[in-house]
This record gives C-alpha cells, structure tokens and sequence, in this order.
C-alpha cells in the first residue's frame, strides 16, 4: 500500500508539469431571469461560446486523460443586459472540485463570487484569447478563472504545484489594466481579481498554497485509509492557514477558505477527539473567520 501511495504521488506530480490536453471540464449556466429580453438566442449563442471556449482549449501543456478534467461551475447571473450596446452586466459564482482518493467524495477547492462580471458579447462573436494582448473584456475574465482553477487543482496534488497558471493569472491581470470594468485594478476592493492573485503570488502567502497539498493529499486523500492520520495532517494543513494569516492580516483568502470549507471541517471533527484537542482549532477558525462560529463551535 505504501509503493502504492508514493506511486500516486509521483503520477500527481506528473500531471502538474507533463505535456497537452483539455485540463477543464467546465458546466457553464447563464441565468437570464433578472432580464425582460423577448429572445433567449444571445444568451444560448453565450453558453454555448463560453462552454467551447473553456471545454475545447489548451490552457497549459499539462496531461490529463478525459476523466481527470477538472470539474468546475461557472454559474453567471445576468442582472442588466443591453441589446443595443451588447453589454452584459452580471455576478459570477465559480466552483471547482477534485475527487477524493478511494472515495465517492469529491471536495471543493475554490469558490467565489465575482461581482463585477461585465463584459459586451454580440451573438455568435468569436471568442479569442491572447495573455499578452488582452482587448476582450469576456475571454480575460474566463482566462483569468481558469488559471485560478488550474493553480488550486494543481497546488492539491503537488507542493506548489500551481505557480505557472497562477502566474499565467497575474499575467493577465497586469494586462487588463486598461479594461474599463471593476475587479482588474489594485485597492478597488480586497476580494477582487487583483485582490486574489496578488496574494496567490505573494511569498508570505506561501503557507496558504502549502496547506493545500497538506489539506488535499495528505489530509483528505487519507481519511479513506486511515482517518486518524488523515485528520492529523489536516490538522497541520490549518496551521499553515494561521501562519498565512499571520504573515498578511489583511488577506481576505484565508477567511474565503474557511467559508467554502466550513461544512467539510465540520464533519471532520465533529465527534473526533476531545474537547481540549479541538479547542486550539476552534480557536484558531475563530479568529480567521469569527462569522461561522455557529459552526465552529458544533466541533466541541
């Protein structure tokens, strides 16, 4: 079982720096209902682009076999559209996961909220994407996520394994500059795109991206084997999100993390344990995200 264990490690670090193929399995949902339009064929010309244009690219020059892809929702609220302009104004909702090993599970790895997903579209554009020529508000919006995507799936199953999208990320951040929607620039808002890949890049938040293979691998990719060792290194993974806490206070990542994760942490130590060995991790959650202390305190 051991030979076994390591040989998947080797092959997930592999998939981290191997060579091409689809690495995205995107479901793509436009929600239309905030909209009075007669037509419904922008919107369904829009899904479908979007899905092609996720689905069917090379994003990286990373191996997957078709059932490896990643998995991920982008879930598009339209709240204003304009048939004469072709502007879309919306709110993105974006979620990814991965399978945990020896599980029917599957775990998330990312989730946000995109408040400012504005763009123009026109039925049946082209959509074309370029990091270093970024003239199409849409196609850097999607880049943009999917490199996020990319860097999470990655960093789960190889220490770091993510720094080349989430640089390919930053890339297109500093190249969107002169796009005129909210969410590209610094100090506009501390959870914006700027906001997120700025603090993916930064050295003090390497304990961040750290926890994730500690979380993921180690922690998650055990329980099904052994649960105690499993939970032990997840344990561990939470104090690498305390030291990144404590090195960029005014990092909103660890905090998003505890909210997209708060049920899973719930049920890995509700009922698991003493009191006096989970108080230090109810503290610890607390103080990163005092919000969901209703929940935090379910663990004693």
């Amino acid at each position: 079982m051991q030979a076994l264990r390591q040989y998947i490690v080797i092959i997930a670090a592999l998939l981290c720096t191997g060579v091409s193929a689809q690495e995205i399995e995107a479901r793509i949902n436009i929600n239309r209902q905030k909209v009075q339009q007669s037509s419904s064929t922008v919107f369904e010309s829009l899904e479908k682009a979007l899905t092609e244009f996720v689905n069917n690219r090379n994003w990286t020059n990373m191996q997957f076999h078709k059932n490896e892809r990643i998995q991920c929702v982008f879930n598009i609220l339209v709240n204003k559209y304009s048939s004469t302009e072709n502007t879309f104004e919306c709110t993105l909702n974006v979620q990814c996961s991965r399978p945990v090993y020896n599980s029917v599970y599957t775990t998330t790895l990312f989730s946000t909220q995109d408040n400012n997903f504005n763009f123009t579209y026109q039925d049946f554009d082209q959509l074309e994407f370029r990091s270093d020529l970024i003239d199409n508000e849409l196609t850097a919006l999607m880049a943009y996520y999917v490199y996020l995507i990319i860097g999470f799936d990655c960093d789960s199953f190889a220490p770091l394994g993510g720094t080349d999208a989430f640089n390919e990320a930053k890339t297109i951040v500093n190249n969107a500059q002169s796009l005129p929607s909210k969410g590209w620039k610094a100090f506009e808002d501390d959870k914006n795109r700027y906001a997120i890949i700025n603090d993916l890049t930064d050295s003090g938040m390497e304990p961040f991206r750290q926890m994730q293979y500690k979380y993921y691998r180690e922690g998650m990719d055990t329980m099904a084997e052994n649960a105690e060792r499993g939970r032990t290194a997840i344990t561990e993974a939470l104090e690498l999100l305390k030291q990144a806490r404590e090195n960029k206070p005014l990092s909103t990542l660890p905090q998003l993390f505890t909210e997209y994760k708060s049920d899973e942490l719930l049920s890995i130590y509700k009922g698991h344990g003493t009191a006096k060995e989970k108080e230090p991790i109810i503290e610890l959650l607390s103080n990163i995200n005092a919000s969901k202390n209703n929940i935090w305190n379910q663990m004693k």
